[in-house]
Protein backbone atom coordinates (compact mmCIF):
# COMPACT_ATOMS: atom_id res chain seq x y z
CA UNK A 1 0.00 0.00 0.00
CA UNK A 2 2.78 2.40 0.59
CA UNK A 3 5.11 1.39 -2.21
CA UNK A 4 1.74 1.97 -4.47
CA UNK A 5 0.67 5.26 -2.27
CA UNK A 6 4.50 6.63 -3.08
CA UNK A 7 4.66 5.78 -6.79
CA UNK A 8 1.11 7.27 -7.56
CA UNK A 9 1.97 10.71 -5.48
CA UNK A 10 5.42 11.16 -7.81
CA UNK A 11 3.41 10.28 -11.23
CA UNK A 12 1.46 12.97 -10.58
CA UNK A 13 4.19 15.56 -9.25
CA UNK A 14 6.27 14.30 -12.38
CA UNK A 15 3.44 14.84 -14.29
CA UNK A 16 2.69 18.20 -13.05
CA UNK A 17 6.58 18.84 -13.65
CA UNK A 18 6.30 17.98 -17.52
CA UNK A 19 3.16 19.73 -17.90
CA UNK A 20 4.29 22.81 -16.73
CA UNK A 21 7.44 22.63 -19.09
CA UNK A 22 4.89 21.87 -21.91
CA UNK A 23 2.87 25.21 -21.35
CA UNK A 24 6.43 27.05 -20.64
CA UNK A 25 7.27 25.87 -23.96
CA UNK A 26 3.47 27.06 -25.41
CA UNK A 27 2.71 23.29 -26.80
CA UNK A 28 -0.68 22.27 -27.54
CA UNK A 29 -2.75 20.18 -25.05
CA UNK A 30 -1.91 17.25 -26.61
CA UNK A 31 1.99 18.28 -26.26
CA UNK A 32 1.18 18.95 -22.61
CA UNK A 33 -0.57 15.90 -21.56
CA UNK A 34 1.94 13.77 -23.65
CA UNK A 35 4.82 15.53 -22.00
CA UNK A 36 2.77 14.74 -18.27
CA UNK A 37 3.22 11.49 -19.27
CA UNK A 38 6.79 10.83 -20.67
CA UNK A 39 7.80 12.90 -17.27
CA UNK A 40 5.90 10.86 -14.82
CA UNK A 41 6.41 7.24 -16.56
CA UNK A 42 10.38 7.04 -18.53
CA UNK A 43 12.52 6.54 -15.66
CA UNK A 44 10.14 3.34 -14.56
CA UNK A 45 9.45 1.73 -18.08
CA UNK A 46 13.22 1.62 -18.46
CA UNK A 47 13.60 0.59 -14.89
CA UNK A 48 10.92 -2.16 -15.28
CA UNK A 49 12.61 -3.19 -18.83
CA UNK A 50 15.81 -3.92 -17.02
CA UNK A 51 14.61 -6.25 -14.27
CA UNK A 52 12.76 -7.88 -16.63
CA UNK A 53 9.32 -6.79 -15.53
CA UNK A 54 7.56 -6.52 -19.11
CA UNK A 55 5.33 -4.90 -19.79
CA UNK A 56 6.45 -2.29 -17.63
CA UNK A 57 3.42 -1.06 -14.94
CA UNK A 58 3.13 2.21 -16.67
CA UNK A 59 1.59 0.97 -19.63
CA UNK A 60 0.08 -2.28 -18.20
CA UNK A 61 -1.78 0.10 -15.51
CA UNK A 62 -4.23 2.71 -16.94
CA UNK A 63 -3.58 4.83 -13.54
CA UNK A 64 -0.52 6.23 -14.86
CA UNK A 65 -1.75 7.71 -17.78
CA UNK A 66 -4.98 8.80 -16.20
CA UNK A 67 -3.00 10.47 -13.36
CA UNK A 68 -1.02 12.24 -16.23
CA UNK A 69 -3.61 13.15 -17.76
CA UNK A 70 -5.04 14.80 -14.86
CA UNK A 71 -2.20 17.01 -13.93
CA UNK A 72 -1.01 17.90 -17.53
CA UNK A 73 -5.31 19.38 -17.70
CA UNK A 74 -4.36 21.23 -14.14
CA UNK A 75 -1.21 22.95 -15.92
CA UNK A 76 -3.40 23.43 -18.99
CA UNK A 77 -5.92 25.42 -17.11
CA UNK A 78 -4.16 26.54 -14.15
CA UNK A 79 -1.01 27.14 -15.17
CA UNK A 80 -0.89 30.77 -13.89
CA UNK A 81 -1.53 29.58 -9.85
CA UNK A 82 1.16 26.81 -10.78
CA UNK A 83 3.71 29.32 -12.04
CA UNK A 84 3.39 31.56 -9.36
CA UNK A 85 5.13 28.89 -6.80
CA UNK A 86 9.06 29.67 -7.10
CA UNK A 87 10.61 27.54 -9.82
CA UNK A 88 7.25 25.44 -10.52
CA UNK A 89 9.41 22.98 -12.89
CA UNK A 90 12.27 22.25 -10.40
CA UNK A 91 10.50 22.02 -7.26
CA UNK A 92 8.11 19.37 -8.19
CA UNK A 93 10.97 17.61 -10.01
CA UNK A 94 12.67 17.80 -6.49
CA UNK A 95 9.53 15.65 -4.84
CA UNK A 96 9.19 13.73 -7.95
CA UNK A 97 12.89 12.58 -7.60
CA UNK A 98 12.27 11.71 -4.08
CA UNK A 99 9.38 9.83 -3.98
CA UNK A 100 10.67 7.58 -7.59
CA UNK A 101 13.88 6.93 -5.77
CA UNK A 102 12.77 5.30 -3.02
CA UNK A 103 9.93 3.59 -5.35
CA UNK A 104 12.46 2.49 -7.67
CA UNK A 105 15.06 1.01 -5.46
CA UNK A 106 12.08 -1.23 -3.34
CA UNK A 107 11.25 -2.43 -7.00
CA UNK A 108 14.54 -3.72 -7.65
CA UNK A 109 14.94 -5.34 -4.53
CA UNK A 110 11.70 -7.37 -4.54
CA UNK A 111 13.09 -8.34 -8.25
CA UNK A 112 15.95 -9.69 -6.56
CA UNK A 113 18.72 -7.26 -7.49
CA UNK A 114 21.72 -6.57 -5.03
CA UNK A 115 21.41 -3.12 -3.06
CA UNK A 116 23.97 -1.70 -4.90
CA UNK A 117 22.08 -2.09 -8.37
CA UNK A 118 19.02 -1.63 -6.57
CA UNK A 119 20.32 2.27 -5.34
CA UNK A 120 21.44 2.82 -9.19
CA UNK A 121 18.44 1.68 -10.47
CA UNK A 122 16.40 4.31 -8.10
CA UNK A 123 18.25 6.84 -9.21
CA UNK A 124 17.86 5.51 -12.99
CA UNK A 125 13.99 5.92 -12.08
CA UNK A 126 14.08 9.20 -10.44
CA UNK A 127 16.43 10.59 -13.30
CA UNK A 128 14.94 9.35 -16.21
CA UNK A 129 11.70 11.43 -16.42
CA UNK A 130 13.44 14.85 -16.29
CA UNK A 131 16.08 13.74 -18.56
CA UNK A 132 13.48 12.82 -21.62
CA UNK A 133 11.26 15.75 -20.49
CA UNK A 134 14.55 18.08 -20.66
CA UNK A 135 14.91 16.04 -24.32
CA UNK A 136 11.93 16.58 -25.44
CA UNK A 137 11.93 20.43 -24.95
CA UNK A 138 15.60 21.15 -26.17
CA UNK A 139 17.07 21.68 -22.53
CA UNK A 140 20.18 20.25 -21.17
CA UNK A 141 19.30 17.89 -18.68
CA UNK A 142 19.79 18.41 -15.29
CA UNK A 143 21.72 15.65 -14.54
CA UNK A 144 24.18 16.51 -17.11
CA UNK A 145 24.80 19.55 -15.29
CA UNK A 146 27.17 20.29 -12.31
CA UNK A 147 24.00 20.42 -9.90
CA UNK A 148 23.11 18.38 -7.48
CA UNK A 149 20.67 16.00 -9.17
CA UNK A 150 21.62 12.71 -9.87
CA UNK A 151 23.55 12.20 -6.37
CA UNK A 152 20.71 13.60 -4.26
CA UNK A 153 18.09 10.46 -6.27
CA UNK A 154 20.99 8.20 -5.23
CA UNK A 155 21.44 8.97 -1.85
CA UNK A 156 17.55 8.68 -1.36
CA UNK A 157 17.52 5.30 -2.93
CA UNK A 158 20.52 3.99 -1.20
CA UNK A 159 19.50 4.65 2.28
CA UNK A 160 15.86 2.46 1.00
CA UNK A 161 18.94 -0.54 -0.29
CA UNK A 162 21.22 -0.78 2.33
CA UNK A 163 18.08 -0.19 4.98
CA UNK A 164 16.18 -2.97 3.53
CA UNK A 165 19.04 -5.23 3.20
CA UNK A 166 19.87 -5.03 7.23
CA UNK A 167 16.02 -5.16 7.94
CA UNK A 168 15.06 -1.53 8.67
CA UNK A 169 11.42 -1.68 7.66
CA UNK A 170 10.23 -0.16 4.12
CA UNK A 171 7.73 2.08 6.08
CA UNK A 172 10.93 3.97 7.95
CA UNK A 173 13.49 3.49 4.99
CA UNK A 174 11.05 5.28 2.60
CA UNK A 175 10.05 8.44 4.09
CA UNK A 176 13.63 8.59 5.35
CA UNK A 177 15.15 8.49 1.96
CA UNK A 178 12.08 10.52 0.41
CA UNK A 179 13.26 13.42 2.76
CA UNK A 180 16.85 12.91 1.79
CA UNK A 181 16.51 13.20 -1.17
CA UNK A 182 14.20 15.81 -1.82
CA UNK A 183 15.73 17.57 0.95
CA UNK A 184 19.38 17.40 -0.67
CA UNK A 185 18.15 18.65 -4.12
CA UNK A 186 16.21 21.28 -2.58
CA UNK A 187 19.13 22.43 -0.47
CA UNK A 188 21.50 22.47 -3.30
CA UNK A 189 18.87 24.64 -4.93
CA UNK A 190 18.81 27.17 -2.37
CA UNK A 191 22.27 27.57 -2.29
CA UNK A 192 23.51 27.31 -5.36
CA UNK A 193 25.85 24.00 -4.47
CA UNK A 194 27.45 22.63 -7.46
CA UNK A 195 29.96 19.40 -7.94
CA UNK A 196 33.12 20.47 -9.30
CA UNK A 197 33.85 20.02 -13.18
CA UNK A 198 36.67 18.44 -14.60
CA UNK A 199 40.26 19.94 -15.31
CA UNK A 200 41.13 19.19 -18.84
Amino acid sequence: MLLTLLDLVGVFVFALSGGTRAVERRLDPFGVIFLAFVAASFGGIVRDLLIGAVPPVAIASWHYFAISCLAGTACWFAHRSIARLSAPVTVFDAFGLGLFAVVGARKALDAGISPSMAALLGMLTAIGGGIARDVLTATTPMVLRREIYAVAALAGAAIVSFGTYYGVPYVVTAPIGAAVAIGVRLMALARDWHLPNAEP
